[in-house]
């Protein structure tokens, strides 16, 4: 399936993605690739309807299609781009860089909020601040450098993944879940 078709119906086919990944493993057994050292090409269940249907009635959301189905039908989490995709339910140590991050977007109210933004925001080395919302997103992962990967849930760009730097580049807007995930999936290195 193009990840347009994913983009619109939310479906995945589990078995092509799980046979990537397994190539990719397959080529890179010393985990070399950024980010495999972390997520070691491994893949957590993929959650079932109830858990995912919890999580947003908990939070008053309904997640982007792209996202619920991944979460569905391939994995509920590990390996993905950079570090890997952070699970739905997933604890996080609080020695983490993602701890404070997991906390503030599961508290009541924030995954709901209207996310503010329509283009991205310039962080500090790019003539702005680091001080914006990020209300109405959750963060999937660590890029590194105290970069991360925001999923936006509410909006005009739910269904978005963009990278929030507060240290350098800002806010900036990226694809959505299923061509993010994807464009991963495909790349090399």
């Amino acid at each position: 399936m193009s990840s347009d078709a994913a983009a619109l119906t939310g479906t995945w086919n589990d078995t092509s993605v799980r046979a990537r990944i397994a190539v990719m493993a397959r080529d890179d057994p010393e985990h070399r690739r950024f980010g495999a050292s972390y997520h070691h090409y491994r893949l957590h269940p993929p959650l079932d309807r109830e858990a995912i249907s919890s999580f947003e009635q908990l939070h008053g959301i309904t997640l982007p299609a792209s996202y619920r189905g991944f979460l569905g039908s391939v994995a509920g989490g590990g390996a993905g781009p950079y570090y890997g995709l952070l699970g739905l339910a997933e604890e996080v140590d609080d020695q983490e860089a993602l701890f404070d991050l997991r906390a503030e977007c599961l508290e009541p109210g924030f995954l709901a909020a209207p996310f503010p933004h329509t283009t991205g925001r310039p962080g500090p080395g790019e003539g702005g601040s680091a001080d914006y919302s990020v209300a109405g997103t959750l963060v999937l992962g660590e890029v590194g450098c105290g970069a991360f990967s925001r999923l936006v849930i509410t909006g005009g760009h739910a269904g978005q993944v963009w990278l929030d730097d507060r240290s350098w580049g800002g806010l900036t807007p990226g694809p959505d879940f299923s061509e993010w995930y994807a464009a991963w999936l495909a790349s090399t290195s």
